[in-house]
């Protein structure tokens, strides 16, 4: 302590000293005018005294923000990557202060007023890391929203020292909020080797050490695996325990997880730039670092942030209008281009009924949607004709953007969708003690659905599938996560379009989006008061609810020909076991379920077009070529399809 004391006192000395210095003498002696106005500015904020365990941002701010001089924290094409820019319009930086997360905390608070400070005290723990991680080492737990209120380092969020100094001890091994931080030696981790430890240690009072951990994925366990205490409705405590969300877990049960190439969280939420960049402003001499992965933390949730940056005066916000917007320009980034990839063909045309298939595949390195249970992606499928009347059309909403077809509980999942009422929505589902759906956090007893897309490489014998299931119809589908073998991270929905004897050209277009905050599931909530609840209300009623477009399919100019024969009709009639699928000479088996002999098969290719194929024996044929199929089949009951591929 005495000795923090003489260098503050030294260095107060010394810039009441240079202050008489010529304007040169002093540049000279200094490596920009920046530094010697960050140096004097140390006499407002001095180095984080000895017995405080975290610092705030603003201790970073210094030598971690834009470059006055654009020589440091820049590309080599001179675009900013400033860590403390990057990171202040993010969802981590502005955790503690997001108005829907206090809202739901209010909300859990009333609904199990019993336990209100117990349930504070963990969300804070997550949302608030270093001032209820400093309230427990000072033994002060709880901490709860009002002690939050009060408290710089809380209202810091997931700041700079809440991820650098995360231990290596336990890494990967907590969850629910349980952190282990090195603050005994008062390190702050980073992942360059020999760092210019000086300035941190002098302005800052923390020491920079190299440590590989701080890249691998366990330092966002602790609070992206969430299990949570249940409450019956009655706000006793059941004993069980709940799985509010799992993308630690999702991603160890991915590809991305065993990869020998280990792409961890950071890997994709501050993908590594391909340049070398000096790492602090104002020390041009520093060498290069590389790689160098901006802090940009970028996530899904365009509607949170864009309600922030339009309120910000309100919430004490004050980064700028272009550092929001560069913020949310990267999230849809994120959203449309690196989340799901998709494909849409016509596969047949029976009867009264066209049949597309709409192929979706996972791209990220857990579910699709991921986090916390209120996400979801819906599909829009519609089908109209050449002079525009519409046909099909499933996943419609209204103006504030409700699903017209979504059943009062929950949607259940669709292998096919022969019915405009019926939708597809990947979501995750909670239900209460009773078994019924339920918002509320803490009454959250057992899923009730979870059609959420998994991660390629997802498999159900994992170490880790108790905490990541899937639930519901989803678990029965024949085409989800399961392309030729388990684990494609993909879903295949057949839509069965009644043609009502239609004949002539189609356009077909099929859309999936993406909600964080669909107005359904806030409804619980914004029919509460609490002034949390009201603030996040006034916001979010003025917010555009606009759901983000993920992707897009279109076939235009599609000729049908209808005849009088219900889709449900058609597609259900027979069963059919084909054999081996997929097959690697184009040889297949064909066996009806109803035990009828075979009258007449076809063959169609993706396009819709009819296929010429050997029927080699009455129950078997060959196509040559490769791609996918669908070999359709009449009996004297009637007819059926399969869909096979050939490689």
């Amino acid at each position: 302590m005495r000795k923090q004391y003489l260098i503050f006192s030294l260095l107060a000395v010394f810039v009441l000293l240079v202050a008489f210095v010529p304007e040169k003498a002093k540049y000279d002696r200094y490596h920009s005018r920046a530094e010697l106005s960050l140096f004097q500015e140390m006499i407002v904020n001095p180095p984080v005294d000895t017995n405080l365990y975290f610092g705030t941002s603003s201790h970073c701010y210094g030598c971690h923000s834009r470059d006055p001089l654009e020589f440091g924290l820049v590309d080599e094409a001179g675009n900013d990557v400033a860590m403390f820019e990057d990171w202040a319009t993010t969802m981590m930086a502005n955790s503690a202060k997001d108005p829907f997360w206090r809202a739901k905390v209010s909300h859990e608070s009333i609904s199990i007023p019993a336990y209100a400070d117990e349930i504070q005290d963990k969300c804070t723990s997550c949302h608030a890391p270093m001032g209820h991680y400093t309230a427990a080492y000072h033994g002060e737990l709880p901490y709860t929203m009002e002690d939050l209120l009060a408290d710089t380092l809380g209202l810091d969020g997931v700041s700079c020292s809440s991820c650098h100094m995360i231990s290596e001890e336990n890494l990967g091994q907590q969850f629910s909020g349980e952190i282990t931080f090195d603050t005994l030696d008062r390190f702050l981790y980073g992942p360059y080797q020999i760092p210019y430890a000086a300035p941190m240690q002098i302005y800052v009072g923390f020491e920079p050490v190299y440590s590989e951990h701080i890249l691998d994925a366990g330092v966002c366990a602790s609070c992206h695996t969430l299990i949570t205490s249940s409450f019956d409705l009655d706000g006793n405590p059941t004993g069980e325990t709940f799985v509010e969300q799992a993308t630690y877990h999702e991603w160890l049960n991915s590809d991305y997880g065993e990869d020998a190439d280990n792409v961890t969280c950071q890997g994709c939420h501050m993908a590594p730039l391909d340049d070398s960049v000096i790492i602090s402003a104002n020390y041009n001499f520093l060498e290069k670092r590389f790689p160098y992965g901006p802090h940009e933390l970028v996530g899904g949730n365009t509607f949170m942030l864009q309600l922030m940056k339009e309120n910000r005066f309100e919430l004490g916000l004050w980064t700028g209008v272009s550092d929001w917007d560069q913020t949310i320009d990267k999230t849809y980034a994120m959203l449309q281009e690196r989340s799901l990839s998709s494909s849409l063909e016509m596969v047949a045309n029976q009867g009264d009924t066209a049949y597309f298939e709409l192929y979706l595949e996972n791209q990220a390195g857990h579910k699709f949607p991921s986090g916390y249970p209120s996400r979801r992606a819906f599909v829009e499928f519609v089908v109209e004709t050449a002079a525009g009347d519409t046909l099909f059309h499933s996943g419609a909403y209204d103006q504030d953007y409700n699903l017209y077809a979504n059943d009062p509980e929950f949607e259940t999942h669709f292998d096919v969708i022969n019915s405009p009422d019926q939708v597809q929505i990947y979501e995750f589902v909670q239900g209460d003690i009773n078994g019924d759906f339920t918002t509320v956090l803490e009454h959250a007893y057992a899923p009730l659905k979870d059609n959420r897309l998994p991660p390629k490489g997802f498999r159900k014998d994992h170490f880790t599938y108790d905490t990541v299931q899937v639930v519901g119809a989803a678990d029965l589908d024949p085409n989800f996560n399961y392309e030729g073998q388990e684990g494609s991270g993909s879903d295949r929905i057949t839509f069965a379009v009644s043609l009502n004897g239609y004949d002539g050209d189609v356009h077909v277009n099929s859309r999936v989006y993406y909600q964080s905050l669909p107005l359904r599931w806030l409804a619980p909530m914004l029919a509460e008061e609490t002034p949390e609840i009201n603030t996040f209300r006034s916001m979010f009623n003025e917010a555009d609810h606009t759901p983000v477009l993920i992707t897009e399919d279109l076939l235009e100019n599609v000729y049908v020909e209808g005849e009088a024969l219900s889709a449900k009709e058609a597609f259900d009639l027979i069963a059919l076991e084909v054999s081996p699928n997929p097959s690697w000479s184009g040889r297949f088996s064909i066996q009806p379920a109803n035990g009828q002999s075979i009258e007449k098969i076809q063959v169609w290719d993706v396009s819709g077009r009819l296929v010429r194929f050997h029927q080699t024996a009455p129950n078997e044929i060959w196509i040559g070529g490769k791609g996918v199929f669908v070999i359709r089949v009449q009996t004297a009951e009637g007819w059926g399809q399969k869909r096979v591929v050939i490689q």
